[in-house]
């Protein structure tokens, strides 16, 4: 039986990069792959970009209400593996979709994304949260802070102080300065606001 993989890590830790490596190594063998992501990410449109360079198209884009195992069974059944990039905005149904495709359909998924949103709170990304609750396997990716203590964490900074409140996603508008970086806990205590009760 195949399985299904959930390797998270905090922003920068490399999880795009490991995706198309993973892609490459199976079509370089001559397998297909069917590699996807949720509507949710809007960068890049259909494409998958690393921050250091390449990058490829996804087979398709899936909206919430994509059905992921009637759309691989159905659409990719020659397929080796299926690959999802920031998997963090699926929704809890289309994990237990990818949990079929990989009991159901014998194909290994590997799904790529955030374990936490920027808040630091369980439950706030749906799709992360039934990953780690269903996934055969869990995997860290791991990445550092700015101080080079290893980073666990995903901060939003807006015109350049950390914010601990507001959406889970939020579209830059023009008018703030919206920036992420993974933090370590030590330097997340430094910089939170003074107010934040965490």
């Amino acid at each position: 039986m195949s399985e299904l993989y959930f390797r998270y890590g905090a922003m920068g830790c490399g999880k795009t990069m490991q995706l198309l490596q993973v892609a490459f190594n199976y079509e370089e063998r001559g397998h297909k792959v069917c590699v996807l992501k949720p509507k949710t990410d809007t960068k890049n449109g259909n494409k998958l970009l690393t921050r250091i360079g390449p990058e490829r198209p996804t087979d398709f884009v899936a909206d919430k209400s994509a059905n992921l195992f009637e759309i691989i069974k159905s659409s990719y059944p020659d397929i080796a593996c299926v690959l999802v990039d920031e998997a963090q905005f699926l929704t809890e149904k289309q994990v237990d979709e990818l949990m079929d495709v990989a009991v159901l359909l014998d194909i290994p998924v590997i799904c790529y994304g955030l374990r936490l949103n920027f808040r630091r709170e369980a439950g706030g990304f749906e799709g992360a949260t039934r990953l780690l609750q269903l996934a055969h396997r869990l995997e860290e990716l791991k990445t550092i802070c700015d101080c080079g203590r290893k980073a666990t964490l995903n901060c939003r900074f807006l015109d350049g102080q950390l914010v601990t409140s507001g959406p889970d996603i939020l579209i830059d508008d023009g008018k703030t300065a919206i920036e992420y970086r993974a933090l370590c806990n030590h330097c997340f205590s430094r910089l939170k606001p003074k107010n934040d009760p965490k």
